[in-house]
């Protein structure tokens, strides 16, 4: 029977070190040190190609992995030949890189390298235009019934001679066909797919069931990564005499923490580590600590704190405690002179270099002690003292934990515990000289406040060690760490060193810029908090890191809102429509709904005149057999109001533009109703005395702030920023609705904060003297002008931007709004429509 893995074995630890030399992922890393032979494959690989160190990025170690298994019988040029075609962008998926196995098997060397590139797939290309016909051939050549064979008909294709493709692009092909040969998807389907929200779901879960597709009705905190984790109490300790008093104050509940470094905002991949914190101990019915990592004075910010605790609420938790790491520095640094009284600490006079060279350097190489290791327990005592006093400057001395310089793991090779700064901190001033480190702060803070489980990623998976050696070095509460996979988005950068350059060398305006990804711009381009979290919960949580297309995320915000915004007429590029048979005064007050299918967002009235605007793109000087919008001499429908339209003639500028058309109301005759048109577009009339056109200041389109998938990976990041990600449009308009449903919409959004305000303040009344004070929400920190969301009918999705201004949008303002002089709409497109992507924004 194979020997049992074993992660901390000193040799396992050196080969995920040397996997993850390459930049492949902690999680895949372990996994391909669990089989000794494909490690060692992997491993060869690695050394015969000199791969440690060099520019490589994460999609590329994962297929140089697959290429280790897969190509173990290769020989050596010919994985060299493979590996190249890797680095070189040639082979991008595992398909390809499978099929470059198979190929280069048997096959003499110099590679024919235009069979080659054909065998794998290299440079292929297909239009949209062709994929499409290809998919309809396909259902016109198969005997397919309908919408339920959609999952077997994608997959077919996939191992056709269409593998090579975009995978999104067939899905999108297909469903395209599948829309067209058998039309849309019925109501049936979107009532059965509800059936798989979990009893009890929230209003949040059970929207998500109609467009996410969702585990089983289990929650997401009882499957996956959640299944594995330990109850609470049944983490070992040096002395059961210790888990009886952490018993004894957490009463066996689940207590976690959700800890940021006030350093930066918080990005998309936070989001995660909140649902997963907040998220786990409210499940159990425990509590969950936000607890601010504020050991680095030199990097932190008041608005950082500021904003941390305002995302959290905007997000819909509440924290239990609002802690602060420089809450327990006396007790810190208590412990660390305790430390050195047990012999496991020593001050050291090292250099950074000296330091890293004697833990091996950057080519790992030999370890060996450092001169201060051995000096007396009393010399260290009073040269600590001394650090504390102020007697170094910074960078001169480190107190420095005595561990286990033969460990495989590097995280136990005498990390520093203490440094010295000279930056006074934001809540301490000038009181102290010394600054505990991440590896000597969290592990005691955990312990400090009773964390049952403490929940991270897997950058910390090797420190875990140093975690538990820690607490049981000092021999108190050890509380177990669990890593669960990080949230990656493709095409943009959450490097807080990298979004701060950025700002400061005016490539986005500021960390709330909606063309980023932390959670402040995606929050001002208008993405609802519920949105975020449905997404992140229909990904469920595991050890793997998740890695997902931005367009993935954006569809999941798509269908969020798809079922939860009203949605209102809107012209992005105005032309003027006069009705040449209705009277220059004639009005319609139309009634429509402000939804389809959701009675209770209620109705709008809009005016329809003798002169309305239609979209510019929904006329053609010529007609053809497939277009179906409005010609001269066609007939087109105008959403919601009474009869269809036809263009009688046109005028146009000095320049050949048209800038007008007259239309017939097709109103019928003797009695006989119109012949319902094919088509129908959104208009909206001219109207003065009730508001009609609302003018739109300005929409901003976002389009991705990056050129490449993996910005990152790029040597300078800047040279990848699009120069074109911002777009923006003047001369909008929108229905006069818009104005009573914003300020319904805010004023729903303010009842709402004002019920969580009052709920935070009476718990924090009924809290005890010892705990922290937590404040009570404000305003703000729940309600924004990105309250303001709908859906531009055939357009896309829209919020409202925080530089807009809407006098009537203030508390107490009259009942019927109207727009004042002063007032500003400035709207941001959250998402385009699936249906319409690339018409109009």
């Amino acid at each position: 029977m194979p020997p049992k893995f074993d992660e901390n074995d000193p040799e396992t630890l050196k080969l995920i070190f040397a996997f993850k030399s390459i930049n492949l992922s902690h999680a895949k890393a372990v996994e391909a040190a669990k089989s000794p032979k494909n490690a060692a494959s992997l491993k060869d690989l690695i050394e015969k190609n000199e791969l440690s160190g060099k520019h490589i990025d994460e999609k590329q170690a994962s297929l140089i992995s697959n290429l280790a298994i897969q190509g173990s019988k290769l020989t050596d040029d010919h994985r060299k030949y493979c590996l190249d075609a890797i680095l070189d962008g040639r082979l991008k998926s595992t398909d390809q890189v499978s099929a470059a196995t198979k190929y280069l098997d048997g096959k003499p060397i110099p590679v024919d390298s235009t069979e080659f590139n054909k065998e794998c797939g290299v440079a292929f290309n297909i239009s949209p235009d062709d994929l499409f016909a290809n998919v309809s051939g396909y259902l016109k050549a198969n005997t397919i019934s309908g919408w339920s064979n959609l999952s077997s008909v994608i997959n077919k294709l996939k191992s056709s001679d269409l593998r090579w493709a975009n995978p999104l692009d067939v899905k999108s092909a297909v469903e395209r066909a599948f829309t067209e040969e058998f039309g849309p998807k019925g109501s049936a389907q979107v009532k059965g797919t509800d059936s798989t929200a979990p009893k009890g779901a929230s209003k949040v879960m059970k929207e998500a069931a109609n467009s996410i597709p969702l585990s089983p009705p289990k929650s997401v905190f009882e499957e996956g990564f959640f299944a594995k984790l330990h109850k609470p109490g049944e983490n070992p300790q040096i002395d059961p005499r210790i888990r009886d008093a952490h018993v004894a104050v957490t009463g066996g509940e689940v207590w976690t923490r959700f800890p940021p470094e006030p350093n930066g905002f918080l990005h998309i991949g936070h989001s995660k580590s909140i649902f997963v914190n907040f998220g786990y101990a409210a499940h159990h019915n425990g509590r969950c600590y936000l607890r601010y990592d504020d050991t680095n004075p030199e990097a932190e910010e008041a608005r950082y704190f500021v904003n941390i605790l305002k995302t959290v609420r905007w997000l819909g938790f509440e924290p239990w405690k609002i802690t602060y790491s420089s809450d327990y520095f006396q007790r810190l640094y208590d412990l660390a002179v305790e430390l050195i009284k047990r012999d496991k600490a020593y001050v050291c006079h090292c250099t950074g270099e000296e330091i890293s060279a004697m833990r091996g350097g950057e080519d790992h190489g030999p370890r060996r002690a450092c001169a201060h290791r051995t000096r007396p327990i009393s010399e260290s005592l009073a040269e600590f003292e001394q650090m504390k006093e102020g007697k170094y400057r910074p960078g001169e001395v480190t107190l420095r934990m005595k561990q286990d310089l033969e460990d495989g793991n590097p995280q136990m090779w005498d990390l520093i515990a203490y440094r010295t700064l000279d930056t006074p901190h934001h809540r301490t001033g000038d009181r102290w000289k010394i600054y505990p480190t991440y590896d000597f702060t969290h592990c005691l803070v955990d312990s400090f406040e009773n964390i049952s489980h403490s929940l991270c990623t897997p950058e910390f998976i090797l420190s875990r060690v140093s975690y538990e050696w820690l607490c049981d070095a000092l021999e108190v509460y050890k509380p177990r760490q669990s890593e669960f996979g990080r949230l990656n988005v493709t095409g943009t950068i959450t490097s807080k060193r990298k979004i701060l350059a950025l700002v400061k060398e005016g490539f986005v305006r500021d960390w709330d810029d909606p063309r980023l990804y932390t959670l402040i711009a995606l929050r001002r381009r208008g993405v609802p908090p519920g949105a975020i979290l449905s997404f992140v919960s229909s990904l469920g949580v595991t050890t793997a890191t998740t890695n997902i297309q931005a367009i993935r995320f954006e569809q999941a915000v798509r269908q969020y809102l798809e079922n939860t915004v009203p949605r209102l007429l809107m012209v992005v590029k105005p032309l003027k429509v006069t009705i040449e048979n209705l009277a220059p005064d004639y009005v319609l007050m139309v009634e429509k709904p402000l939804h389809p299918k959701i009675a209770e967002l209620g109705t709008s009235s809009v005016p329809f005149t003798r002169t309305i605007y239609i979209e510019a793109d929904d006329f053609r000087r010529e007609d053809s057999k497939d277009y179906f919008r409005l010609a001269p001499g066609k007939t087109v429908g105008l959403f919601q109001a009474p009869y269809p339209i036809t263009c009688t003639s046109f005028k146009t500028d000095s320049d050949g533009n048209v800038t007008e058309l007259v239309c017939r109301l097709e109103t019928g005759a003797n009695g006989i109703p119109v012949k319902k048109p094919k088509a129908f577009i959104q208009w909206i009339a001219e109207h003065p005395q009730s508001g009609s056109p609302v003018m739109i200041d300005e929409i901003r389109i976002f389009h991705p702030l990056f050129k490449s998938d993996n910005p990152a990976a790029v040597p300078d990041f800047r040279t990848d920023v699009n120069p074109d990600s911002l777009e923006i449009i003047k001369g909008a308009m929108v229905e006069v609705g818009f104005l009573p449903v914003a300020k319904r919409l805010v004023t729903a959004a303010r009842k709402e904060s004002e019920a969580r305000i009052a709920s935070v303040s009476r718990n924090d009344d009924t809290a005890s003297p010892d705990d922290h004070h937590i404040p009570a929400p404000t305003g703000d920190q729940l309600v924004g002008n990105e309250s303001v969301r709908f859906q531009g009918l055939r357009v896309a999705y829209f919020a409202l931007d925080s530089d807009a201004h809407l006098d009537c949008l203030k508390v107490g303002d009259s009942e019927v709004p109207s727009r004042k002089p002063a007032d500003r709409i400035i709207l941001n497109r959250i998402v385009s429509l699936k249906e319409d992507a690339g018409k109009n924004v």
